[in-house]
């Protein structure tokens, strides 16, 4: 089991949803977080929830330099780096042809590059210290398909690629990579709109289209707790709850039930637009 005491976390995308029930997590554990998030007033609440061995800062993880300062100066502090969640995440729903480039582009910006730009920045660290664990949220929909959320899709696909394949390369030299797939959990993006600044004709109501593709969503505290234990395991791609991992494993031996279900859940959301 994992001495949670000794423990050092850095968690992108923090002042909500999974990242913030990960901090509270971990901080229950004993592990000292550094809860970041670009709205750094809720990054302030969720690191004052956690208790005094949480702290604070302002992040934009679409900024390499600031992900890489950010990272370095907690290191500093603390001597070490045990954990990066690369968490920071947005979506945006709708018709293919109907999505803006412009919502691509920001999408990609935030779920690849933000990923990654932790990872730049957290690997050669952890190779130095020649230990570490780098966990990078991705989404059910990065290991199947995800339709009128295929900007969502393709970068939860890219994370779950990346994730993969360093895991193999860093595996042998003592640093650790898993990769978070959980279905539809119960966290403020379920409720979320596209961005005002892009519009988008039509949406889907995301709570009720997913909940139709996955089933209810599942509490997000149950959610923080599965990935810590299979954290802790060294599970590669944590694909949660239960019946996600049953879907999953479904959909890599049936691929066509999984389109047919997929394809009468998009005509009944649909309707909606009718």
């Amino acid at each position: 089991m994992t001495d949670w005491q000794k423990m050092t976390a850095v968690v992108t995308g923090g002042a909500s949803g999974i990242g913030r029930a990960l901090s509270l997590a971990m901080s229950r554990r004993g592990a000292s977080v550094l809860v970041t998030d670009i709205d750094f007033a809720g990054a302030q609440k969720v690191a004052a929830e956690c208790g005094n061995k949480a702290s604070a800062a302002l992040l934009d993880v679409r900024q390499a330099d600031a992900v890489q300062a950010c990272i370095e100066q907690y290191v500093h502090a603390q001597g070490h780096l045990d954990f990066l969640f690369n968490n920071a995440g947005i979506a945006v729903a709708g018709e293919t042809n109907e999505i803006p480039l412009a919502a691509w582009r920001r999408v990609i910006d935030i779920n690849v590059h933000g990923v990654l730009h932790g990872v730049l920045a957290a690997y050669p660290i952890m190779l130095k210290q020649g230990y570490g664990h780098i966990i990078n949220t991705a989404s059910l929909a990065g290991v199947g398909p995800a339709p009128l959320l295929a900007p969502y899709a393709l970068s939860k696909h890219a994370v779950v690629g990346l994730s993969t394949s360093l895991r193999i390369e860093a595996a042998l030299k003592g640093v650790k990579v898993s990769v978070l797939c959980p279905a539809a959990i119960e966290t403020p993006i379920l409720d979320a709109e596209n961005p005002k600044d892009i519009p988008i004709p039509w949406a889907p109501d995301m709570r009720r289209f997913l909940t139709t593709l996955a089933g209810p969503p599942y509490a997000v505290e149950k959610c923080a707790e599965e990935t810590l234990a299979a954290i802790e395991r060294n599970v590669s791609v944590i694909v949660l709850p239960g019946r996600a991992r049953l879907a999953w494993r479904i959909g890599r031996l049936f691929p066509a039930l999984v389109e047919k279900i997929s394809r009468a859940a998009v005509a009944k959301e649909r309707l909606d637009r009718i």
